[in-house]
C-alpha cells in the first residue's frame, strides 16, 4: 500500500512526488513516457509570482492581491477565482523554493511580459532553456529520491483504470507496462497529473470545437487523466474558455503541422506595413492594435481561426522581413518554393484565388486600405501605414490560430479534489496541472505564467497535504 500514487511526472507530478516523499510518505510515481519531465520538455516554462525574494532583491514591491487583480483584468474575469487565488497566493513560496533548489531565471528577470498581455508589475520569470530549465531542477531531485528508496518510479506504465471501494472512493490504480501487462497498485491517495489532451487530434476537435492544427504538444498529452477522472464520476469544465493564439506559420496544409517560423505581429517590436484579412477578404483587426489579447480574440471569431498577411513587392523590398530571423531573400525564396502557407501572383484577383480568399472583397479591402494611406483616415483607426499595397507581384502568408494547451479539464474543488457534477468530492482522488484545463487559471486569455506556476504550486500543496500524515 502506497501513501500516495502520482500519475504523471511533469510540472505538477514532480513537485507532488518531491514534497510527499520529503515529508516521509511512501510514493509511487507512474508515467506513460520513457522519461520524466512531461510537458516541461516542450513548454516555454514561463512563471509568474508576486512577493518573491527575487523581486525584493530588485527593489520591486508586489503582492498576491495585485497579481490576482492583474489576472482578473487580463482574463476579463473568465478565470476560476478560487483556484486562481489558491495558485497566486502560494506562487511566491513555490518560486522561492525552486530557486533554492537551483533554478536560475534569465538575468534581466523579472519582467512585465513577453508574448502575452503584460502585467502591471515585474513578476514574470523563465529560464534560458524554457521548460527544460525547470525540468533540470526537478528531475534530479526525484532521481535522488528514487535512488534513496523514498520514491518508486515506474516509467512506461500507463494508468488505464482506477480502483474504487463500495463508497466510490479511489483506492488504487491499474497500470499497463510497455509489454501490455497490467499491474495493480493500491494507494491511500491518488493524484492525477498526466497532462492535457492536445496530442490527441480527435479528442482535441471534440472538446475544442476546432481541429488540432499544432503538432508541437507533448506527445503523451492524450487525455488519459480526463478519461480516468470521468470514469469514477468526475466531469469536465472550461468549454467556454476555448482559446487560440494570434496565428502560427505552419509547414503544411495537412494538420497537425509544425511551425516553420515566427511571424512578428507585435507592433511594439515591428510596426506593420501589411494588412491582415480573413477568408472573406476583409480586415478584422487594426494591424497595429497594441493588445495581443484583442488580436487573439478577434481571430477567434474568424472562419477557421485563419487569416492572411497581404503585401506587395514594394513592401517585400523595403520593410523589415516579417518572419523573425529571416532575411528578405529567405522570405522571397519561400514564395518561389510555393509552400502551402505562401502565395504570390501578379494581380490581387489571382492572389486571392491561389490563397483561397474572396477575390472581390479582397480587392475592395486593398482599395479601402489605399484610401487610408493616402488620407491618413484608416477605416479601422490604424496609424498611417508606411506604404500602399499596389505594386505587383502581390503576396499572401497564411496564418493559423491554434493552441498547444487545453482549456478544458477535470473539475476540482479548492482542495484540488476531483468533484462530481453535484459538487461532491470523489474520495482520495486529486488532480493538478494541465489536467485541470488552462481555462481555470488563465481563463479565455493568455495570462503569463499562469499554467506552469499553478501546476508547480498545486503539485507542491498536494505533496505536502497527502504525505500520509508522516513527518
Amino acid at each position: 500500500m502506497w501513501d500516495l500514487i502520482v500519475v504523471g511526472g511533469g510540472s505538477a507530478g514532480l513537485p507532488a512526488t518531491i514534497f510527499a516523499a520529503e515529508h516521509g510518505a511512501r510514493v509511487l510515481l507512474l508515467d506513460a513516457a520513457d522519461k520524466l519531465g512531461g510537458t516541461l520538455w516542450v513548454a516555454t516554462g514561463q512563471m509568474s509570482a508576486a512577493g518573491t525574494r527575487l523581486q525584493a532583491a530588485n527593489g520591486i514591491t508586489d503582492t498576491p492581491d495585485a497579481h490576482f487583480e492583474d489576472v482578473m483584468r487580463i482574463s476579463r474575469g473568465t478565470i476560476d477565482p478560487a483556484l486562481a487565488r489558491l495558485a497566486i497566493d502560494n506562487a511566491a513560496d513555490t518560486f522561492d523554493w525552486l530557486m533554492d533548489r537551483g533554478f536560475a531565471p534569465m538575468p534581466d528577470h523579472p519582467v512585465t511580459g513577453f508574448g502575452h498581455e503584460p502585467y502591471r508589475e515585474k513578476r514574470y520569470y523563465w529560464g534560458p532553456e524554457g521548460g527544460i530549465s525547470v525540468k533540470n531542477v526537478l528531475v534530479p531531485i526525484v532521481d535522488g529520491l528514487v535512488a534513496s528508496g523514498a520514491v518508486t518510479l515506474k516509467l512506461q506504465h500507463e494508468v488505464t483504470d482506477l480502483h474504487t471501494d463500495t463508497e466510490g472512493r479511489v483506492i488504487g490504480v491499474i497500470a499497463q507496462d510497455a509489454n501490455g501487462t497490467p499491474h495493480d497498485f493500491a494507494g491511500t491517495n491518488v493524484v492525477l497529473a498526466s497532462g492535457g489532451y492536445t496530442a490527441d487530434p480527435a479528442l482535441f476537435a471534440e472538446l475544442n470545437g476546432y481541429p488540432l492544427y499544432n503538432a508541437a504538444p507533448y506527445p503523451f498529452s492524450r487525455g488519459a487523466g480526463l478519461k480516468l477522472g470521468q470514469s469514477v464520476g468526475g466531469y469536465l469544465r472550461g468549454f467556454e474558455n476555448v482559446f487560440n493564439n494570434f496565428g502560427t506559420l505552419y509547414n503544411s496544409a495537412t494538420f497537425p503541422a509544425r511551425a516553420i517560423g515566427t511571424v512578428e505581429h507585435f507592433p511594439e517590436r515591428r510596426m506593420p506595413w501589411e494588412i491582415y484579412v480573413n477568408a472573406h477578404g476583409q480586415r478584422f483587426i487594426r494591424e497595429d492594435m497594441p493588445s495581443v489579447d484583442a488580436r487573439e480574440m478577434a481571430l477567434s471569431l474568424q472562419p477557421d481561426r485563419r487569416y492572411w498577411i497581404i503585401f506587395d513587392q514594394h513592401i517585400l523590398d523595403t520593410a523589415p522581413p516579417i518572419v523573425v530571423g529571416w532575411s528578405r531573400e529567405d522570405l522571397a525564396r519561400a514564395f518561389v518554393e510555393d509552400g502551402p502557407s505562401f502565395s504570390t501572383a501578379d494581380s490581387i484577383a489571382e492572389l486571392a484565388g491561389r490563397a483561397g480568399i474572396d477575390a472581390e472583397a479582397l480587392a475592395d479591402t486593398v482599395d479601402a486600405f489605399t484610401y487610408g494611406v493616402q488620407t491618413g483616415n484608416d477605416f479601422l483607426g490604424r496609424a498611417p501605414a508606411p506604404a500602399m499595397i499596389g505594386q505587383g507581384p502581390f503576396y499572401a502568408i497564411r496564418m493559423q490560430g491554434s493552441a498547444i494547451t487545453g482549456a478544458i479539464g477535470l473539475a476540482v474543488d479548492t482542495d484540488l479534489q476531483v468533484v462530481r457534477q453535484d459538487g461532491s468530492a470523489i474520495g482520495n482522488l486529486y488532480a493538478a496541472g494541465e489536467l485541470l484545463g488552462s481555462g481555470q487559471t488563465m481563463g479565455k486569455a493568455a495570462c503569463g505564467g499562469m499554467m506552469v506556476t499553478p501546476a508547480l504550486t498545486f503539485g507542491r500543496l498536494l505533496g505536502q497535504r497527502l504525505s500520509g500524515g508522516v513527518n
